[in-house]
This record gives C-alpha cells, structure tokens and sequence, in this order.
C-alpha cells in the first residue's frame, strides 16, 4: 500500500486501467478497394459500422481536396465509421451501377445498402455532421460506455469483488477524472478492503467542485459514521443492555448506528423506529435525524431506505 502516486491503486496491483473510452479499433479505417473486393469491403463491412464509399479519380481536382478532409474527420471519428475509396477509372462498374455520374461523390453503406450520400468537395465542418448524423457523436458514445463500466463496477461491489469493481472504477477515472460516481465507487472498494484512512484522503483530495457531489458527500459521512461506530462499545452489551430495559434508547441509537455500519442497514432502521414510536422528544427527536443520515448514506435507491421511508411516513403522518 505504498504507491501514493496512484491514489486509488493497492487493489492486488490492479488498478491500472483496464479500458480505454473513445479509442480507435486497432484497424485501418481508410483504405481502398475494387470492383472485385466491393461485397467484402463495402457491404459486408457496413453490417458491423457504416462505410462510406468515396468515388474518385486522379484527374479530379475537387476530389483531391475532398480526400484529406475525409479522411482526417473519419480517423478523429475513432471507429464509428470506415471509409473505403473507389478509383472510378479503374473500376467503373461499381458506379455504373450505382448512377455515379459526377465526382467527387461519398456514399454511405449501412447494412450493405446505400442510405446516405454527398456530392463535390464540401466543407470539413459539413463532412463532420455527416458522419456525426450517420454514426452518433463520440460524447453519447463514451457517455453510454462510462454509463454501462459503473454499472457492471457497481455489481461487481455487491458482489463483494472489490478488486474487480476498482479496476473498472479506476478506469473510469481515468477517461473521466471528473466521474464523481468512480471516485466515490473506488473509495467505496478502498472502505469493504478496510483502508479507511486511504478512501478519506482519497475523497478530500478532489477539488471542491467535485467534493460537493452527492455521492462523494454520502461516502464522506460513511466515513464519518464508521469512525463514530467505533468508539460506542460491544454490540453484544448493548444488546444486553436492551433486553433489560427496551426504553434504553441512547443504547439503542449506538447500536442502530453499529448495525448501519455493519450493512445491518434493516436493523438499524428497525432500532431508530422503535425510538420515535417510543419517545419522538429523545434527543430532540434524533431517531428521525440520525435516519436521515442513513438515508444518505445508503442512496435512495437502496431497498433498506426505501422500506424505511415508508414506516417514516406513516409514524409522522398517522
């Protein structure tokens, strides 16, 4: 655990990233091809990305102006689309077939049939939105990619395969330093490895903006809550201390507080209930209060908040 240049590393050495948002393919995505290798090429190749066709010729000047701009935009697209230039001199069929009648001329396969196209040199700004209309833009595509990492890291932590679910949050992190969601998901992973003091150094490390974040906040008082966890006795004892007299409710509230920490996250919501049922004026009605704060902790989704919040409601509103 002495790596300190790599704040979320120590997982087993695994913490590098494991995925790469955005990159290209390691394939060309601008070639040529033939009358003969245009099934394989063009319209077998356009069932896995779409393929634009570039229909060309030597003595064309506006193609010579068309190809380095298509070119750069369809590599900076990193995969979304291939590009496959037909010399017309050479093989004539192919746009006989088609109806090319003028050049430069860009058709764009998908599912190994023609459904888009340009005439003449247009502008680069104009090819982008082409390609951007034909294969989606790279923002929604990392944005959905990130979306589905954090999902399957998050399974992953419930699963109790801490160390798998940090590699996809460390690789999160590293396409999207600014993920308040992976940042908070590996010092969840660091918390369930009992590095606490690492996950905190972690969180108040990031920049304010990011400090602010629900989810880094909701593991901050996580942090907060098992320091405090510890220093409230044996469970054992105060769950003796109970069974001699139920209305001990300062026992209780340490207890409800152990439970939480523990995951006992039922338990502990049964025990702050059973306070406000009791004595809602306990501590200036701190059962309701330090609930709260488990709700916060826990997430609004979690099964435990949203069972707890319904026998809230029906206490405060019976």
């Amino acid at each position: 655990m002495s790596d300190t240049s790599n704040p979320y590393g120590g997982f087993g050495g695994q913490m590098t990233a494991q995925a790469h948002f955005g990159e290209a393919p390691a394939k060309a995505l601008v070639g040529d091809t033939t009358t003969s290798g245009f099934a394989k090429d063009v319209l077998e190749e356009s069932r896995r990305q779409p393929v634009l066709v570039d229909f060309w010729a030597p003595w064309c000047g506006p193609c010579k102006q068309l190809q380095p701009m298509i070119e750069k935009v369809v590599n900076e697209a990193n995969g979304r689309v291939k590009l496959v230039k037909l010399n017309i001199d050479d093989h004539p069929a192919i746009p006989g077939q088609l109806g090319i009648q003028s050049i430069p001329a860009v058709v764009a396969f998908v599912d190994g049939r023609p459904v888009d196209g340009f005439m003449g040199a247009i502008p680069e700004s104009q090819i982008r939105q082409f390609i951007e209309k034909l294969g989606g833009s790279n923002e929604a595509d990392a944005a959905a990619e990130i979306a589905a990492v954090l999902e399957e890291a998050k399974g992953l932590l419930a699963a109790g395969d801490f160390e798998g679910a940090a590699q996809l949050y460390g690789a999160v992190m590293q396409a999207a330093p600014d993920n308040a969601v992976a940042v908070a998901g590996i010092a969840e992973c660091m918390i369930a490895s009992n590095q606490h003091e690492r996950a905190r150094q972690l969180l108040e490390s990031m920049p304010a903006e990011m400090s602010a974040a629900v989810e880094i906040q909701a593991v901050l008082k996580k942090l907060d809550q098992i320091d405090e966890a510890r220093k409230l006795g044996d469970p054992v004892a105060l769950e003796h201390q109970l069974a001699l007299n139920p209305d001990d409710h300062e026992a209780r509230m340490k207890l409800a507080k152990i439970r939480s920490v523990q995951g006992k996250r039922d338990e502990a919501a049964d025990h702050l209930l059973m306070i406000m049922r009791r004595d809602r004026t306990f501590d200036d009605d701190g059962a309701r209060r330090q609930l709260l704060e488990f709700f916060d902790v826990w997430g609004a989704k979690d099964p435990a908040t949203i069972q707890a919040r319904r026998r809230l409601s029906s206490i405060l509103f019976s």
